[in-house]
């Protein structure tokens, strides 16, 4: 027993010999890298000095006095021990990607002139245990020894302040907690430490609490979508260098903008420009003022070897061949060819097309183009509609005045496809607020907090960007009647809608709209007031507003051509389009119309409609008759029954007696 005992420890000896031999080539690849490590580490962030003023942001004017107030004691540090106070520390700028943060803090170091200190978030970041840590101290040494005074500005910091009870790595938790403790040693050294930390994030729910607290972060700043004032400064601020006619309408393009942040209508700018260039080029071409003189008498079998190919097509003439010919040309432009480079209104109206506001991705829906004379009837919802928004928005002193509050909530409600939507776009476009389209159903999700989640981020996205309108479509399956015996999800997604909706008190300027076609499904304490507590019943359109309709979907040349034996007034006093809604007049008006091309086609010589060809005619020759929308009111049913309009009548009466 005695003999495999020795084996078993003399094997257990040579084991630990090996380790040893391990360890100490580990612990040389340690040192070497440590050595590396901090001869990295020697090599400090670069000071940057900033251009930047305030006059160089536009719409922040609100924000400015309490960003000065913060700012007193980098110039006079002896003001708050005087007092017996601690100074304020830090500020944290969130709010949507584009809207100006960082630009922001540049300009406060520019008209302060003190150093900017600037780090991303990222780079802070190391893959060895303590180095973040090491890193993060480091450059609160910098900025206090070396740097004082100057602005310590963290940019993306919510990648290394996440919220300690969801860090997924004990790495995480470590940062955040050397972060809060660089911030507390700032205020131990109040006399000598001149250093303002400016944080920036677009995620600010996703910090850690801690930091968010007095004496670290001591002021939130929120850069909301700018409204149509705050865009009519950013465009005069950004145009300030450009040449542009001097009755050059920035409010007219301030109008056409919504949801546009400043990195949006910067990039505008630029598309702009590039479209004025290529406007000039071009006309350059067709007064034969170019730099590549044209050929004249050389046919395409005398062109050049290696020229570009003439593109084919009238409206394709020569313009990508002088483009490429300019392109390749080494010379300048004369003095006289740049004299008429200028930008227009119509290059900013062209380029809108092809820049996207970054609004739109994070969803919001911007509606630029629907008005009032869209809607075409519906005169007294509309009427309703603009004491209850635009008028609070448009004359808030005197609803101050009078001691009124614009109502928490608007429902629309009544059969489907008469305008109900289309009624919270245009009071979206004609007051000029941001407009935040929710889709009822995309908030719902199969997993547990989800659907709470996105509901609050919709509200949080609503303060953000006010004044705005939300706007919830088919608001029935976000907000069920609870009965006790649905699901727990679904009862908790309307216990969260409801406790977002009476936050509205302390929200300024955020609207909710909502549209259903059953409004006897909602929720009995979704329609109470101070929620949503102004009813509005668009039901379907009377004679009257059925011609007020048509003659809406049939003006302005871009709709039929109609003949004259076509009369709207009779079409709309036809009994059988008694129960269309709007929607069904714009098909009638659509089967019409196909109805007049068809007859147009079979006139023409050898029709080919059935093919991958068609006759190309004068497009003005195609006219809708009396015949085609005969034909039409075969096809086109109401999609209102009379059995569902009695029904709508009913409710009705039921929501004017609530």
């Amino acid at each position: 027993m005695l003999e495999p005992e020795k084996k078993l420890k003399k094997g257990k000896l040579k084991k630990s010999k090996h380790q040893k031999e391990g360890v100490s080539k580990r612990n040389d690849g340690d040192i070497e890298a440590s050595i590396i490590n901090k001869k990295a580490r020697t090599k400090s962030i670069e000071l940057q000095y900033s251009t930047l003023k305030f006059e160089d942001v536009g719409a922040v004017e609100a924000h400015l006095d309490e960003v000065c107030k913060l700012l007193i004691h980098m110039r006079h540090p002896e003001v708050y021990p005087q007092l017996g106070v601690v100074p304020p520390r830090g500020i944290l700028l969130h709010g949507p990607p584009g809207c100006g943060k960082t630009l922001l803090a540049q300009a406060v170091a520019g008209e302060m002139d003190l150093p900017l200190l600037k780090v991303s978030a990222p780079e802070l970041v190391s893959g060895v245990s303590g180095e973040s840590e090491l890193k993060l101290r480091e450059l609160f040494e910098q900025a206090v020894v070396t740097c004082s005074p100057c602005i310590l500005f963290i940019n993306e910091i919510d990648a290394i302040n996440p919220k300690r009870e969801v860090a997924s790595k004990d790495m995480e938790r470590r940062i955040v907690a050397q972060l809060l403790t660089c911030m507390d040693d700032l205020n131990s050294l109040a006399v000598t430490a001149q250093v303002m930390v400016i944080g920036a994030t677009n995620r600010p729910d996703s910090l850690d609490p801690a930091l968010r607290r007095a004496g670290r972060f001591d002021k939130e700043i929120c850069l909301g979508i700018p409204v149509e004032a705050a865009r009519l400064r950013i465009l005069k601020t950004l145009c300030r260098k450009l040449k542009h006619p001097e009755d050059f309408d920035y409010r007219q393009l301030a109008r056409l903008t919504p949801g546009y942040v400043g990195a949006d209508l910067m990039a505008l700018c630029r598309e702009a420009a590039m479209s004025a260039v290529n406007r000039i080029l071009l006309e350059m071409q067709d007064k034969n003022q170019g730099l590549v003189p044209k050929a004249e008498g050389r046919g395409e079998s005398e062109r050049p070897q290696g020229a570009c190919p003439l593109p084919q097509g009238p409206e394709a003439q020569g313009g990508l061949c002088h483009l490429l010919s300019l392109l390749k040309s080494s010379e300048s432009l004369s003095e006289e060819q740049m004299a008429g480079l200028c930008i227009l209104m119509s290059d900013f109206q062209g380029s809108l097309a092809s820049v996207q506001p970054s609004a739109k991705c994070e969803g919001f829906a911007t509606v630029p183009d629907v008005t009032w004379e869209d809607v075409g009837a519906l005169h007294d919802i509309r009427e309703e509609l603009t004491m209850a928004i635009l008028a609070p928005v448009r004359s808030p002193e005197q609803f101050k005045a009078l001691g009124l509050s614009a109502p928490a909530g608007v429902l629309l409600a009544g059969p489907p496809g008469c305008g109900k939507t289309l009624l919270a776009k245009a009071v979206a476009n004609e007051s000029g607020l941001n407009f935040i389209s929710v889709k009822g159903p995309e908030l719902l999700n199969m997993y547990v907090g989800e659907s709470e989640q996105a509901v609050r981020q919709v509200f949080q996205r609503g303060r953000n960007s006010a004044p705005c309108v939300i706007f919830f479509d088919e608001i029935d399956s976000l907000g069920p009647r609870r009965s006790g015996h649905e699901s727990g999800a679904s009862v908790r997604v309307v216990n969260q809608l409801l406790t977002e909706m009476d936050g509205l008190e302390v929200r300024r300027q955020v609207f909710i709209m909502a549209a259903t076609n059953r409004p006897d499904f909602i929720d009995p304490a979704v329609l109470r007031p101070g929620r949503l507590d102004k009813i509005l019943y668009v039901g379907l359109p009377p004679p009257s507003d059925r011609h007020a309709i048509l003659l809406t979907i049939t003006r302005g040349g871009r709709k039929p051509h109609l003949e004259q034996d076509v009369s709207l007034e009779e079409m709309a006093h036809d009994v059988r389009s008694d129960c269309f809604t709007g929607a069904d007049l714009s098909a009638l008006v659509r089967e019409a119309s196909v109805n007049a091309l068809r007859a147009y086609l079979l006139t023409q010589p050898n029709p080919s409609y059935t093919g991958h060809s068609y006759s190309n005619g004068p497009v003005a020759d195609i006219r809708v008759s009396k015949q085609n929308f005969e034909d039409a009111f075969k096809k086109v049913r109401p999609s209102v029954s009379k059995k569902d309009q009695h029904m709508y009548e009913q409710l009705k009466e039921s929501l004017m007696r609530i």
